[in-house]
């Protein structure tokens, strides 16, 4: 497609942050354009909503359709020590969808005054008071665009905070995720622990009758560690061998950890962050669907209300100080989550676990 050189607003990424902020803000003040990537980016997700996410959705009036949803849906979540022997069920309740429909239905709500676009960023400048963008296309093509407003909403691997904002780092690991056949069908979300492997964790899940296993993995020896986790619940009888053999697909990302003082960086001098980009996700449990939407609707209505980049940056920061303090609390929770003797002494008490009924 053939894109107008200039824009008031680009918007780089359609995932769930991307598109709420295109859902929200008003097209009567600015041109928008949405860059939407995923045909040309892997996204590595359990495709879980989190009663937060649920909540949300629900005050946004967004009802979803049942297509959306796979089979089994899911109301607990079973902890899995490798370090201290033990295995623990605590009740939650998640919405278990197919990712990539759910953020297509979102990508359908974006009003049609925003333009959207199936394309890459691949670099940005700041010109004088408005920004360069090189675009590269689906379909091979190349073009240059302006804009007076960067909103990056790409994920851990943003290129807009990596280009624009090289100073501001946020620890990164490795999302490393493969797929299998299933003969069998758990209604529960697994959480497994293994600190030789790794000092995050990673998930077990079934999804449209298929088991799924990924973790998040320090960069270096990421795969081997990933292997190793695989080779311990084989061991340990979790999971049979015969299924982890023959992956159907793997699928890798990055993914972001905020810490306690730093990782959270909403954007300057005209180039704002929402979602995992500007670091909100859930230091402990990797969930970043909710604070995609929430972050994207502060920036929405900070927009909506500013006048100048001065004051929409200011405006946005206070609508996200709860945000930032959710984050905050995910960080005091993490030792109890992560740190071994901490997380034994929690699962030795079997407090707010739940009885298994054979």
């Amino acid at each position: 497609m053939n894109l107008d050189s200039t824009y008031d607003v680009v918007i780089v990424g359609a995932g769930p942050a991307g598109c709420n902020f295109a859902r929200m803000i008003d097209p009567n003040r600015y041109r928008v354009l949405l860059l939407d990537a995923s045909s040309m980016r892997q996204k590595v997700c359990a495709g879980l909503l989190s009663p937060d996410a649920q909540q949300l959705l629900s005050r946004y009036d967004i009802s979803l359709p049942k297509d959306i949803f796979v089979d089994p849906q899911l109301s607990s979540v079973r902890v899995i020590d490798l370090d201290y022997p033990c295995i623990r069920h605590y009740r939650r309740s998640y919405r278990n969808v197919d990712r990539s429909a759910f953020d297509t239905y979102l990508l359908g709500l974006v009003p049609a005054d925003v333009t959207i676009a199936g394309a890459r960023c691949h670099s940005i400048e700041r010109r004088g008071n408005e920004f360069s963008l090189q675009l590269h296309h689906a379909d091979g093509q190349r073009e240059e665009i302006f804009a007076r407003y960067i909103v990056g909403a790409d994920g851990a691997s943003s290129v807009v905070r990596s280009m624009l904002f090289p100073d501001r780092n946020i620890q990164k690991y490795v999302s490393i995720q493969q797929w299998f056949a299933a003969d069998t069908i758990d209604p529960y979300y697994s959480c497994v622990f293994d600190h030789a492997t790794s000092e995050s964790c990673s998930w077990i899940f079934f999804k449209g009758g298929q088991l799924v296993f990924g973790g998040a993995f320090a960069p270096r020896g990421c795969r081997a560690a990933f292997e190793e986790q695989k080779r311990k619940l084989v061991e340990r009888g979790i999971i049979p061998a015969h299924i982890l053999e023959h992956p159907l697909k793997t699928e890798a990302c990055r993914v972001s950890r905020p810490h306690w003082n730093e990782g959270i960086f909403c954007g300057k001098d005209g180039t704002y962050l929402i979602g995992e980009a500007a670091g909100f996700i859930s230091p402990s449990s990797f969930e970043g669907i909710s604070y995609a939407l929430a972050s994207g609707e502060a920036l929405a209505k900070a927009f909506n209300r500013g006048k100048t980049p001065s004051s929409i940056l200011r405006a946005y920061r206070q609508k996200t100080t709860l945000l930032g303090l959710k984050v905050k609390g995910k960080c005091l929770k993490r030792p109890f989550m992560y740190v071994p003797f901490l997380r034994k002494l929690i699962l030795k008490t079997g407090l707010g676990s739940t009885k298994k009924i054979n």
